[in-house]
């Protein structure tokens, strides 16, 4: 059955930058809180950089989640059977439970050592999700 993703020749293409738009937003948040968990922007009061961070963050996911669910819809078989895509879907899981993880410990309160690896390990892992996200399409 053909789509408007699949008919129409700009269809595709807009998703595929709001996907980039949406990763962008969550990568890029992510590494600015990070650095203040390291230490870096001290004069920024914490609550408010993570409340800003993360709801940008969060609409970024939505954003990547949205668009890459309408993409997967048009080739489900072809990504199931594509290693990358696997490997990305399992990444993204990992990186769910570490944010879960993250938060449920308390670890914006903390900034502890413990803190510091959550965040080297989701920003580790989004940046492998990214990268996995392009080998798909090779």
């Amino acid at each position: 059955m053909l789509t408007p993703l699949t008919t129409i020749p700009w269809a595709y293409p807009a998703l595929e930058a709001t996907h980039i738009v949406g990763i962008a937003l969550l990568l890029g948040n992510l590494v600015a809180l990070e650095v203040r968990v390291f230490g870096g922007a001290a004069a920024l009061p914490m609550p408010a950089l993570a409340r800003l961070s993360l709801t940008l963050a969060l609409i970024g996911f939505s954003l990547a989640a949205t668009s890459g669910l309408l993409m997967f819809a048009t080739q489900p078989a072809e990504l199931l059977a594509n290693r990358a895509f696997v490997v990305k879907m399992g990444l993204l899981a990992v990186a769910g439970l570490n944010a879960a993880w993250f938060h449920r410990r308390g670890s914006l309160r903390k900034l502890d050592t413990t803190a510091r690896r959550q965040m080297l390990v989701s920003t580790g892992l989004w940046i492998a999700v990214v990268i996995c996200g392009r080998w798909i399409a090779y």
